[in-house]
């Protein structure tokens, strides 16, 4: 039998999906983990849409006895559960003090028994100053970094609003590797005036630097952005129209397989068993607990599945947390149409697809075999009747393709 400590996310196979589905216990297919939200910035990025404040001085033992509690308060909902993973996401989660990095993680294991290969996320952002807290995170049990770089030239990152240029990207990369088994890093593409040639010269200096995983985003302009508020007053030129975005996937793709990291998902991609195994619990349809300002959450109690939502404002949550013992606002039982819809927007942003045993288990209608057909004819997906992927194409178009397939 399988160790539960030690088997990766996601690692039940179509029947034992299905039987847990049927127990009402189908995040047993996809694991546990615990994201945790650290709502501070030193600044506001102008593409960022994220729950993300600037703040001037921060209560940091405040904050550390509001966390506590939380981990507290949803161990005991999920008493027993084996936690896979934790992320610290933000916001900045690289600007907390690492004491209450240490603390955070040390009530976490205390409260949950933890998988022997524990996978512990911190994003950071790689400035000088945060570098400098490497060790000391590493020390508190951080074992893989998510670096924020965005792009490796600095015309690029002052366009993009960041504070570091690339030399202190790179610098701060190779810190992270000289302390982390495990660091990762993000781009963005189809920036403002960035032609196919300037991201294909960029993505193979990522590559070149790379070790196992890399995180590459389109630029999407979100509303209640600064970039979103800048694009309808006629004042954000140069973004690239949808083939010359498209141009840059296709080469993204042709890259990162050339070089060994293709694709998992829409946007990430890694060696084989390298990928974020925190994300594939979110994407296979895992439950996690979600804490902080913001923070999402999946949980599965009593065979009823939930969506969890915090309080955004962090003085809000913070305040709800000390007076009403919760910084929870929103806990929504999700029917088996929803979770099975769900099941497949998630699902499909993988390269591995969906066990289409299990889809069905969570109660999702009989997709249809002739459009099932037709969109295979059209290179957007592969079947093989136990299974449904997007091929890469298929990817590219995901929003288009879900249409086709999401009961109407």
């Amino acid at each position: 039998m399988t160790d539960p400590r030690t088997a990766p996310a996601g690692a039940a196979g179509p029947a034992e999906a299905a039987s847990a589905a049927e127990a009402g216990e189908d995040w047993r297919a996809a694991g546990f983990g615990l994201y945790l939200h650290w709502p501070f910035c030193a600044a506001r990025c102008p593409y960022c849409d994220f729950n993300s404040h600037v703040a001037a001085a921060i209560d940091t033992a405040r904050w550390q006895r509001a966390y506590l509690a939380e981990i507290d308060r949803s161990a005991a909902e999920t008493r027993g559960r084996v936690l896979s993973t934790v992320f610290l996401g933000g916001g900045t989660p690289s600007l907390m003090a690492p004491d209450l990095v240490a603390a955070i993680l040390e009530r976490i294991r205390a409260r949950w028994p933890v998988a022997n290969d524990l996978e512990v996320t911190l994003e950071a952002n790689p400035t000088s100053a945060e570098a400098g807290r490497f060790r000391a995170y590493a020390a508190a049990g951080v074992n893989r970094l998510s670096m924020g770089v965005q792009a490796l030239d600095d015309a690029g990152l002052r366009a993009l609003g960041r504070r570091h240029t690339a030399a202190e990207a790179r610098a701060a990369f190779e810190a992270a590797r000289a302390v982390f088994p495990r660091v990762s890093f993000d781009l963005i593409y189809a920036r403002q005036h960035q032609t196919p040639a300037d991201w294909r010269r960029e993505l193979g200096q990522a590559l070149a630097l790379a070790v196992d995983h890399l995180s590459l985003y389109q630029l999407t302009i979100e509303e209640g952005t600064a970039f979103g508020d800048r694009r309808a007053r006629g004042r954000l030129p140069g973004l690239p129209d949808e083939n010359r975005a498209a141009e840059m996937f296709e080469i993204t793709q042709e890259l990162c397989d050339a070089a060994g990291l293709p694709a998992y998902e829409v946007s990430n991609h890694a060696a084989a068993g390298s990928e974020s195994r925190h994300n594939l619990i979110y994407w296979r349809s895992g439950d996690w607990a979600g804490i902080g300002p913001g923070a999402h959450g999946r949980l599965t109690l009593s065979g009823q599945r939930f969506a969890t939502l915090t309080l955004r404002d962090p003085a809000s949550w913070l305040a709800a947390v000390e007076t009403a013992g919760s910084g929870e606002c929103g806990r929504d039982p999700l029917s088996p149409a929803d979770r099975a819809a769900e099941h497949l927007m998630m699902g499909l942003r993988l390269a591995e697809g969906i066990d289409l045993a299990r889809h069905a288990a969570l109660g999702g209608a009989p997709l249809d075999p002739g459009r099932l057909a037709g969109l295979a004819e059209l290179g957007l997906i592969r079947t093989n009747g136990r299974r449904l992927a997007a091929t890469q194409q298929g990817r590219a178009v995901l929003n288009a393709l879900l249409r086709e397939l999401l009961p109407d």
